[in-house]
């Protein structure tokens, strides 16, 4: 009888998963604040643990946002501050308070789109343990770097988004 090679998990394998990093997260027994790109949008979920896989609890995609009078670019910082935005005030209106921060495999560096969520987060009112050296400058969060329009467009959307509430 031949013996048995040891396998490494294939999302590992494959280069998906840091099952370290998860294990970490889930003995918190918090809910995630899961963080993930595209190459034109962004999403955010709150995801739950559960032995038979994880359960998504709440979503939000920056193509929401061209409800709320978005009409810029889906997936730059002020369009990710305002997804974290929309996201921590659909979150409060369901009740959840504290979130954990999963950012998957991506590298942490300050200041990019990931932080710019957890920014949006935090300022609709949800606790979630952070720095406030990772968030990005005010003036990339509120899109000077990129155009005045833009400005004035993300302090238009803001607002509808307080509306809703």
């Amino acid at each position: 009888m031949k013996a048995k090679k040891f396998v490494v998990y294939r999302r590992k394998r494959e280069g998906k998963t840091d099952y370290k990093l998860r294990l970490s997260l889930l003995k918190s027994e918090k809910l995630r604040l899961v963080v993930r790109k595209s190459l034109k949008n962004i999403l955010v979920q709150a995801v739950q643990y559960a032995p038979n896989g994880d359960h998504t609890l709440l979503m939000v995609n920056s193509k929401e946002l061209e409800q709320y009078g978005w009409k810029g670019y889906k997936r730059n910082v002020p369009a990710a501050y305002l997804v974290g935005y929309l996201f921590g005030m659909k979150a409060k209106k369901i009740g959840m308070d504290n979130l954990i921060l999963d950012k998957g495999l991506y590298v942490s560096r300050n200041g990019t789109i990931i932080y710019s969520v957890l920014k949006g987060v935090v300022d609709a009112g949800i606790n979630i343990p952070h720095s406030g050296e990772i968030f990005p400058e005010e003036e990339r969060l509120k899109g000077k770097h990129i155009s005045e329009e833009i400005e004035k467009m993300l302090e238009a959307t803001k607002n509808n988004i307080q509306k809703v509430k």
